[in-house]
C-alpha cells in the first residue's frame, strides 16, 4: 500500500463535489416564489383544498424543499406579510426631528426598497381578506406584526440615541405597529371592488396608510 493511504477512505479530504450552496439572496428568491404560488391557490382553491405538495409543485420545487423554507403551508405566504419591515425601519432611524412621522413612511414606501413599490401578486388583498376566515393565516398575518415590533423599538430607540430599548420606544413602536395593520385591514377588508390595477392599489393603500399614521402620529412624535 502507498505511503500515506493507510486508513484513508475514498472522498475524504478531496473537497466536497455538487451544487455550490445558496446564497442568502437566492433563499430569499425561493421564498418568495413559494409565497406568490400559494397566494394563487390558496384563492383559487381555499386554504384547506391546498396541499404542501401542489405549492411545491407550482414552483418547481420538491415537498421535502418546500418544508425546509416552511413550518406550513400557511406560512408559505409569511414573506407577502412581512414585506417592508427592514424599510420602515430604516425610515424611523432617519426620521426628521421636525418631520411628520408620515411623510417619513410614506418615502419609505413608495421608495425602491419599499413594500409599495415592489410588485406584489394581484391577489394580495383577497388572500388578506382570507385571514378573517381562516385561523392558520390570521395567525401567519398576526405573527409578522409581532415580529415587526421589536425592531421598529429598536429603530425608535437609535432615532433617540438610546444604547438600549426602553419603555418608551415600546409603546411608540407598538402604537405604530397597530396603526399600519389596522390600515392594511381597513385596505383590505372595507373595499369590495375587484382587485384593482397594482398602480392604483399602491396608491389607495399609500392613502389609507397616512391617514392611520396622521392619527397615530399624534401619540409617537
Amino acid at each position: 500500500m502507498p505511503d500515506g493511504a493507510i486508513g484513508e477512505r475514498p472522498g475524504r479530504g478531496r473537497g466536497r463535489t455538487g451544487r455550490p450552496p445558496l446564497t442568502d439572496e437566492r433563499r430569499a428568491e425561493i421564498r418568495l416564489e413559494i409565497a406568490r404560488a400559494a397566494v394563487e391557490l390558496f384563492v383559487d382553491q381555499g386554504v384547506a383544498a391546498t396541499t404542501g405538495d401542489q405549492i411545491a409543485q407550482a414552483v418547481g420545487v420538491s415537498g421535502r424543499t418546500l418544508w425546509r423554507y416552511f413550518p406550513s403551508k400557511e406560512s408559505c405566504v409569511s414573506p407577502l406579510f412581512a414585506a417592508g419591515i427592514d424599510a420602515i425601519a430604516a425610515a424611523l432611524r432617519t426620521w426628521p426631528a421636525d418631520g411628520p412621522l408620515e411623510d417619513a413612511l410614506e418615502r419609505a414606501s413608495v421608495s425602491a426598497e419599499g413594500p409599495l413599490a415592489k410588485p406584489q401578486p394581484p391577489r394580495v388583498r383577497t388572500l388578506l381578506r382570507l385571514t378573517r376566515t381562516e385561523p392558520g393565516l390570521r395567525a401567519v398575518w398576526l405573527q409578522a406584526h409581532d415580529e415587526a415590533e421589536p425592531v421598529f423599538a429598536r429603530a425608535l430607540a437609535d432615532r433617540a440615541g438610546l444604547s438600549a430599548v426602553d419603555l418608551r420606544s415600546e409603546i411608540q413602536a407598538a402604537m405604530l405597529n397597530a396603526a399600519l395593520r389596522a390600515a392594511v385591514e381597513h385596505y383590505a377588508w372595507r373595499t369590495d371592488e375587484e382587485e384593482p390595477d397594482p398602480a392604483t392599489a399602491r396608491s389607495e393603500l399609500a392613502a389609507t396608510i397616512r391617514a392611520a399614521l396622521t392619527v397615530a402620529a399624534n401619540g409617537i412624535s
